[in-house]
């Protein structure tokens, strides 16, 4: 039991919250939400009240097959808030040309009474670091402008197959090398809960555009935290799948023992519905796993369905190093209100100590920033990338480079290729993979004693655009509770807990739930029964409440 715990700053009671019985989120009058340039119609899923929505996507599925909206319809509302808002969010670098034929085709098919897929019409935005066919891929770089790949990464690939529309590519810190998306070599990234605030990083256009309701659903890719803390900032969920759990085919590589590809949506059910669309084994990715996936909506139940005490009997450690000093007071009274929250839905909480934790930034920078100098190694303007003109080889290999890549991805592969040179190996590398060995043993003994391990997902709030680009050690020192798990290779979900007030702004904060290797579906549920029973907390960005575009 944990005597400290402090009351909540929005009311986390129980089953205060109750879901219509049949999704209604569709209607024919008009949001009084306009531009000088466009009217956005009422025809968006969108929450009226204080209650979260349970799934998005199926209330998409349900308005599709009962024929209150068309897929065009429903592909127009996105176009429309899309437009509207990306002069001040920068969320996209690119938005697909095909979108609305897409929405024909799924029309079609319903006029025709044909099966659709479980994603049909549902909008996804994919992060520019995954390929995706007849369509940019630039993974924020220079380098890399105006490459148009042959092929769909396997996650676009699946998510195509089962009816999902790509309505475009979102920015992010280029090659995910990044915090903030201050790093992209296109466009700065602003946070739709305050516009002089980044939206977190790398995958801050993918959290964006989720929290903005410019898509359904979106990808990201999470390195060392980079689908989490985005999460957070922005007041969506984010799910980081164990290694291995999705294919990495078509993921463009910063560090390949790290990289996966992560889910960001605006509920839970959400996030459980697009990781079961997008994982398996792949032939592709030889580090795929040939694990059966099982269905993790299965795990998604009504709120009425809950027991007094549905998490009954689950044990949650509370990592007693990521609420030490360094963390935001409020983020630290934030988290443990949630876990009072889940204390009183029947879990037993208990503080846990990982010593090693503070061992994980400076091995995840030193393993991250060596396993970048050799994937990079490949873009010289021959091989791959945008090429230089140069009267000799070399110089067109140091002319491309140069003028291709950015100051953060620069000094990360001249810190990597460092470490990895004669003489310092051992002294670097090599003694970062030791301190990773045990930081995974750590993570098993604490999940030998406990279901879930929970933490904060950021040690603060979003912050100012600008704060913190010139100290880059602050920027990295935002990433210590997230870099571990990806260390360990296991899952975590970060979901918004509350919210902590800075000046006239009122800011999310994340929780973050890990657990153990392949058990996402614990995770969902015990993420969807906290989602649902949180009161008074709406994690709709002022932008769109208020109803304020210009």
């Amino acid at each position: 039991m944990l005597s400290t715990l402090q009351p909540p700053r929005c009311s986390l009671s129980r089953f205060t919250l109750h879901l219509p019985s049949k999704p209604s989120f569709f209607h024919s009058k008009q949001t009084p939400l306009s531009t000088p340039h466009s009217t956005l119609t009422d025809q968006l899923p969108t929450s009226n009240s204080s209650q979260p929505l349970q799934s998005q996507i199926l209330s998409i599925r349900h308005s599709l097959l009962s024929r209150q909206i068309t897929a065009t319809q429903l592909a127009d509302s996105y176009l429309n808030r899309l437009r509207a808002l990306e002069h001040h969010l920068k969320s996209f670098l690119h938005v697909s040309e095909t979108v609305r034929s897409d929405a024909r085709e799924i029309d079609d098919k319903i006029l025709r009474n044909e099966e659709l897929g479980p994603l049909a019409g549902v909008l996804v935005a994919v992060k520019d670091n995954i390929c995706t066919a007849g369509m940019p891929s630039t993974a924020g770089s220079r380098i890399l402008d105006g490459y148009r790949p042959p092929f769909d990464a396997t996650a676009v690939k699946k998510i195509k197959e089962l009816g999902g529309i790509v309505i475009g590519k979102t920015n992010l810190d280029e090659f995910g090398m990044g915090s903030s998306t201050e790093a992209s070599a296109f466009q700065v990234t602003a946070n739709p809960w305050d516009l002089s605030r980044v939206p977190g990083g790398s995958s801050g256009g993918s959290a964006s555009a989720v929290s903005a309701r410019q898509c359904v659903v979106s990808l990201g890719s999470d390195t060392g935290g980079s689908v989490r803390q985005p999460a957070s900032f922005c007041g969506v969920v984010g799910l980081k799948p164990t290694y291995g759990r999705v294919s990495r085919f078509g993921l463009m590589a910063y560090a390949s023992s790290l990289d996966v590809i992560g889910c960001l949506s605006t509920t839970v059910a959400d996030a459980g519905i697009l990781l079961h669309a997008i994982s398996g084994h792949d032939t592709l990715d030889a580090t795929s796993s040939k694990r059966e996936v099982s269905d993790f909506t299965s795990q998604i139940s009504a709120v009425d369905s809950f027991e007094s005490k549905p998490l009954k009997g689950l044990r949650i450690g509370l990592i007693r190093e990521t609420l030490d000093k360094g963390v935001d007071g409020q983020v630290n009274s934030a988290i443990r209100a949630a876990a009072s929250h889940l204390e009183e839905l029947g879990c037993s909480i208990n503080e846990v100590s990982l010593p090693s934790f503070s061992l994980g930034l400076p091995a995840y920078y030193i393993l991250a920033s060596s396993e970048s100098s050799s994937n990079l190694a490949r873009y010289d303007g021959v091989r791959y990338g945008n090429q230089a003109t140069a009267d000799e080889l070399t110089g067109l290999y140091e002319n491309s480079r140069a003028t291709g890549f950015g100051s953060e991805v620069k000094m990360r592969i001249l810190m990597g290729t460092y470490a990895l040179s004669a003489g310092y190996y051992d002294a670097y590398y090599k003694r970062a993979q030791q301190v990773r060995t045990i930081i995974q043993k750590s993570f098993r003994a604490a999940l030998d004693e406990n279901d879930i391990l929970i933490s904060p997902a950021a040690p603060s709030a979003a912050y100012k655009i600008g704060e913190k680009v010139d100290d880059p050690l602050a920027m990295y020192a935002g990433d210590i509770m997230t870099v571990n798990v990806n260390l360990a290779g296991l899952p975590a979900l970060v979901l918004p807990c509350g919210f902590v007030q800075d000046g006239s702004s009122n800011l999310p904060v994340g929780l973050q739930m890990i657990g153990a290797a392949f058990d996402e579906g614990k995770l969902l549920k015990v993420g969807h029964i906290f989602e649902q029973t949180l009161a008074d907390c709406r994690f709709v960005p002022p932008l769109l409440a208020d109803d304020i575009v210009g």
